[in-house]
């Protein structure tokens, strides 16, 4: 696997990411990895290292890079406040134009198959994944425990579902079923929302599991483990869900 850091420009700032893919020149799709509210820390790398690993060009992409380019926040109270406070000077235009950029410097890439694109965001990168989705050049959308899709987003504005008439890809939605942050009610908007709308989505809810249930899971993504263990059981779903829509 081949991985570096570097920055792509959006309107003159800097945007910090890191790539992650697989050691040879052969064209693939490619996967732009939506950050939690801490940053785009050791986790985030773990994740855009698993997408190299299955087979995608894996790009991670620091969407406070005006703000706050450099914050990393521990999983603890503090790092979430910090996270609370950095989220809140972001909103759709600049996260729209953030993904925008990081879709334009994939496709001009030799070792990316051209317009094969997806996202996937975690907490409020799952909200990032469901506001982006309305992009052109997109082609499927991953949304785990996306906490300001049903709710506000963190600078104020309307909620991610407002945009869900203009949803252009399919979508994978995953929830924990005792995620405080996400109730059953927000959930069940979600759904409604996006019936009404007519688009093609799936929402899988894992009844035991928490918020971000998926962190930290490397241990849990083994095929023999899959059965038993709901983090192998999303990696299963999120790979075959790229499978069918971008190869």
């Amino acid at each position: 696997m081949l991985s570096q850091s570097f920055t792509i420009d959006v309107g003159g700032s800097p945007m910090q990411a890191y790539l992650a893919r697989p050691d040879d020149a052969a064209p693939r799709p490619a996967v732009i990895v939506l950050q939690e509210i801490f940053g785009v820390n050791a986790e985030v790398k773990r994740i855009t290292d698993l997408v190299a690993s299955a087979g995608y060009v894996g790009l991670a992409i620091n969407y406070y890079h005006r703000t706050n380019p450099d914050l990393n926040e521990p999983y603890t109270q503090e790092g979430l406040e910090a996270g609370f406070k950095a989220a809140a000077q972001v909103g759709r235009a600049s996260l729209r134009a953030d993904v925008a950029a990081a879709i334009d410097w994939l496709n001009g890439q030799s070792f990316v198959q051209h317009g094969k694109i997806a996202t996937w965001g975690f907490c409020f990168g799952g909200a990032v994944a469901f506001v982006t989705s309305t992009l052109p050049g997109l082609s499927a959308a991953i949304c785990f425990y996306g906490g300001s899709i049903a709710a506000p987003l963190f600078n104020g504005e309307a909620p991610g579902l407002t945009d869900a008439p203009d949803v252009r890809v399919p979508l994978l939605l995953a929830y924990g079923g005792k995620d405080s942050y996400i109730p059953l009610e927000a959930r069940e908007k979600t759904r409604e929302a996006l019936t009404a709308a007519g688009k093609r989505f799936e929402i899988v809810v894992y009844p035991e599991q928490d918020h971000a249930f998926f962190r930290h899971s490397g241990g849990e993504l083994q095929e023999t483990a899959a059965a038993s263990s709901d983090a192998g059981d999303a990696w299963n779903r999120v790979r075959a869900f790229l499978r069918e829509t971008i190869g």
